[in-house]
């Protein structure tokens, strides 16, 4: 009877767990990337008027389907020398100049009133609570590289050899 009750609470809690917890925004901290800011194209982009930068709206390796406003496929984690590379050869949109994004064009989509994810739901698509690359590389030691984890919307270094995730940007004209 025992083992039946460990079993039956350990199947709660694993069933609990593979649930997505929902973002927690914050009335009191002001808004940083609101709805208004952002223009939601059809092929799976997204433009920024506050900085003139287009985005894809889904993670790197996923596409998007406007008919279900959802992104379809795996995220990818790249090493830094491999998200450099896939932005060099992406055509995602029909453009071909996009870049791995700098860490203050990164820095310039956290939501920094919410979590989990600390970035505007509305605009950019199935973001992963982890890392994402910034093509920004350490000043000191240039085998790291800045990233952003969009769990809590903070920055660190990570190793250049690092499998991190990837949300490509370019200059809109």
């Amino acid at each position: 009877m025992r083992n039946l009750s460990l079993i039956t609470a350990l199947t709660i809690i694993a069933l609990q767990s593979s649930y997505a917890a929902a973002q927690v925004c914050y009335s009191a901290v002001t808004e940083t990337t609101p709805d208004s800011r952002f223009t939601i194209n059809e092929d799976g982009t997204v433009s920024d008027s506050e900085t003139g930068l287009m985005w894809q709206r889904c993670t790197f390796g996923q596409s998007y389907d406007s008919d279900t406003d959802t992104c379809e496929g795996t995220s990818q984690q790249l090493t830094w020398g491999e998200a450099l590379r896939g932005a060099e050869n992406a055509t995602f949109a029909d453009y071909t100049d996009w870049h791995v994004p700098n860490v203050k064009e990164l820095a310039s989509i956290l939501e920094h009133s919410c979590v989990q994810p600390s970035i505007n739901e509305t605009a950019f698509l199935s973001t992963k609570l982890q890392n994402y690359w910034s093509s920004t590389s350490g000043i000191s030691r240039t085998d790291l590289a800045w990233v952003y984890q969009f769990d809590k919307g903070i920055n660190s270094l990570h190793a250049k050899t690092s499998d991190v995730y990837l949300r490509l940007v370019r200059y809109e004209k």
